[in-house]
């Protein structure tokens, strides 16, 4: 029980820390963009702990698990999507809305707004759907609770943690859990090659293609898996409104260089951890390999570290994706085309029935997929095809237009969706037709209809010195 104990007084701490920050929730601006004021460090800090989810430990892991080195391309779209976002993290800042959506309205129309915010509480709550099931799995192996069990508190938990605060606390927090997660994957992996007989024993232990660049997979299925997380993560509400939150442009480029380098280092350490666990244990759910390695192949100090660093990141990851869609619903559709002058206090009060609300519709997805890894896919894709291309013409392409924009966000979105209910039609990868769909719709209708006003796009390609 000492597992159960660790991770209880772990998660009272983050709700101090989550109550002492609610004291300066006072405005909507502090409760969506934590007022604007976050410096490179607490930015780096809540980036990482945002993105590395149970899609890392859980997903990722997984697919380590029966792939190997392999795996890396799961994560080698994050890594590419992440330099790409250096290059307009500035240019987003000095825009200083609140949403993605803000976004696609500014440069197309409400049309594409109210797209938009449809994608993102399909897309998000799915995310925050298997922040619960991981957490459920945790609470299983620690302590023999049932997973259906765990998988309500943990939906209990995070849904009243953000309710407290917002993204002030969410943003503090993820330092906090941040820092767990880099030291529980730092102190583990020693103990486990030792566990393991040595990295030589591991390597004789496990078939040759798991150290290979594609393993057993063809590219085709390597990229199946990049495309998903590298288009999500490109036009991610929630990386977005990270930005947003920068004091200044300069401090939100300055956080994606750390989270550039914070992402490669946990995501490579957690698939080799996978990877050490595959040869230990070999007859196990491959998806549990983290935790079962974390509860029955580390001395109990180390796996309480490492089990704290993986609640930590859930708990990080679901209070995110529950905020954004929250945001979304508030800010998109009730102040922009029901209320617009509603005053703050309603607004902060609408926002936390909100989260609640989305809360519920996320615990209800849970049973809709078996493994977590075909649910992150699934959310991958609705919104990465959905939303990304759309986004990333607002700043790289001026020709772009508004019809051509709602097209895109449109398309993608329904033909993920038919792609999904058919049972990906050949074994053909949903993100191969919607995103095909998406971006030929995006070019196609921008190039047949009229080019937008100067004013229309050069808010988005300001210089940001």
């Amino acid at each position: 029980m000492i597992y159960f104990w660790v991770i209880i007084i772990y998660l009272i701490f983050l709700i101090g820390v989550g109550l002492y920050r609610s004291g300066s929730v006072k405005t909507q601006e502090d409760f969506m963009v934590a007022g604007r004021k976050l410096g490179a460090g607490v930015l780096v800090g809540t980036l990482l702990a945002t993105w590395i989810g149970s899609g890392s430990i859980i997903a990722s892991a997984g697919l380590a698990y029966n792939k190997g080195f392999p795996a890396l391309w799961f994560d080698a779209g994050v890594w590419a999507a992440i330099i790409i976002l250096y290059l307009i993290a500035g240019r987003v800042r000095l825009f200083a809305m609140y949403t993605v959506p803000d976004i696609l309205e500014a440069r197309y129309n409400k049309y594409a707004r109210i797209l938009g915010t449809i994608t993102t509480i399909v897309a998000y709550t799915a995310i925050a759907s298997y922040q619960f099931k991981a957490g459920g799995m945790i609470l299983n192996i620690v302590a023999d609770v049932p997973t259906d069990i765990g998988i309500l508190i943990t939906a209990a938990f995070v849904i009243g943690y953000t309710v407290i605060s917002g993204l002030i606390s969410v943003a503090y927090t993820g330092v906090v859990n941040g820092v767990v997660m880099l030291i529980g994957i730092f102190v583990c992996l020693p103990f486990l090659i030792d566990k393991a007989g040595g990295w030589g024993e591991i390597v004789n232990i496990l078939p040759k293609d798991r150290f290979q660049v594609l393993g057993s997979m063809s590219i085709m299925e390597a990229l199946g898996y990049s495309l998903p997380t590298m288009l999500l993560l490109l036009g991610e509400s929630n990386m977005y409104q990270r930005f947003f939150s920068a004091k200044d442009a300069n401090t939100a480029k300055k956080s994606v260089v750390g989270w550039f380098f914070g992402t490669i280092i946990i995501e490579t350490i957690i698939v080799v951890i996978a990877i050490i666990g595959s040869s230990i244990f070999l007859d196990i759910n491959p998806e549990m390999v983290i935790l079962h390695s974390a509860r029955y192949g580390l001395p109990v100090i180390v796996g309480c570290a490492l089990l704290a660093g993986a609640v930590s990141i859930i708990i990080s990851t679901g209070t995110s994706f529950l905020l954004v869609p929250s945001i979304n619903i508030i800010r998109d559709i009730y102040q922009r085309f029901i209320n617009p002058n509603a005053p703050q206090k309603k607004i902060l009060l609408y926002s936390r029935i909100t989260v609640v609300l989305l809360g519920i519709f996320a615990f209800m997805q849970v049973k809709f997929f078996e493994t977590i890894l075909e649910m992150a896919l699934y959310a991958y894709t609705m919104y990465g095809v959905g939303i990304t291309p759309a986004v990333m013409a607002v700043f790289f392409w001026k020709r772009v237009t508004p019809a051509g924009g709602t097209a895109s966000i449109g398309g993608g979105m329904i033909v993920t969706v038919i792609w999904e209910t058919l049972s990906k039609p050949f074994g053909i990868p949903t993100v191969y037709p919607a995103l095909l769909t998406s971006l030929l719709l995006l070019i196609t209708v921008s190039l047949l209809t009229k080019p937008s006003d100067e004013e229309k796009w050069k808010p988005f390609f300001r210089k940001e010195g």
